[in-house]
């Protein structure tokens, strides 16, 4: 193994839009959205958007057919079989949902890249509607991080995955790549030997700009899929060198 941990964020990194908005346009519910955006948390909102979708006689294929459509830049594809190739653990930390993800990667034959993907569940009751539940479980009972959204904390995540193998003989260094405001605080994890790679005038990149005293990590920003793909794959040989 390459001791290397590679962390995706989902939308606006690894995918170049957004499935959350990719299925509320493509399926027409961009208006009843609107409406609701300022009513509910995200999360919720998302949830009451399949609600919708099943009342209107949506089916389960129809969200799915959805999905296969949104594309993934080649680069991307590259990038990622290429680190698994080399021996990589990739992850995903998202805050989109369990079932836009699995089924985008499938349609890319991707899902079989990572090891484990850590984003908000889903389920698809007896009739046919699916729902989105908060990683973190019931709304009421949030984590205390004042930095994250209600529904899910990647810091604590970050945490979680850190304390997988403590006692790896080669120390596994982590490769964080996002975009947004709720990738902050598993930044202000990483340590010297990391690197998180923000994507170019996003709210991660002007976080960690405002505040870069507190960033012990490298930092690598790229601004596209090419980009990406050439900064990750330069710091994974980098690394694989280095642990040789």
């Amino acid at each position: 193994m390459a001791g290397i941990v590679i962390i995706f964020d989902f939308d606006r990194t690894l995918i170049d839009g957004d499935s959350d908005n990719w299925v509320v346009t493509e399926m027409g519910l961009t208006e009843i959205f609107h409406q609701l955006r300022f009513t509910l948390p995200w999360n919720r909102l998302m949830d009451r958007m399949m609600m919708e979708l099943h009342s209107q006689g949506r089916s389960i294929d129809d969200i799915e057919a959805c999905l296969r459509k949104m594309p993934i830049d080649s680069h991307i594809i590259e990038a990622i079989k290429s680190a698994k190739s080399l021996g990589c653990d990739l992850k995903i930390v998202s805050d989109a949902n369990q079932f836009f993800i699995e089924k985008i990667l499938e349609q890319h034959i991707l899902l079989d890249c990572f090891s484990e993907i850590y984003t908000n569940p889903s389920s698809v009751d007896k009739n046919g509607k699916l729902h989105i539940f908060p990683y973190h479980g019931d709304a009421s009972l949030p984590h205390s991080c004042n930095l994250c959204p209600s529904n899910l904390c990647k810091g604590l995540v970050m945490d979680h995955i850190r304390g997988l193998s403590p006692n790896d003989q080669i120390p596994r260094r982590v490769i964080y790549l996002g975009d947004g405001g709720g990738d902050f605080c598993p930044t202000l994890k990483l340590k010297e030997t990391d690197c998180v790679m923000p994507r170019t005038n996003y709210p991660l990149w002007k976080r960690i700009s405002d505040n870069s005293s507190l960033i012990k990590a490298q930092v690598k920003e790229w601004s596209n899929a090419e980009e990406l793909q050439k900064i990750l794959m330069q710091l994974v040989n980098t690394i694989t060198k280095d642990n040789s």
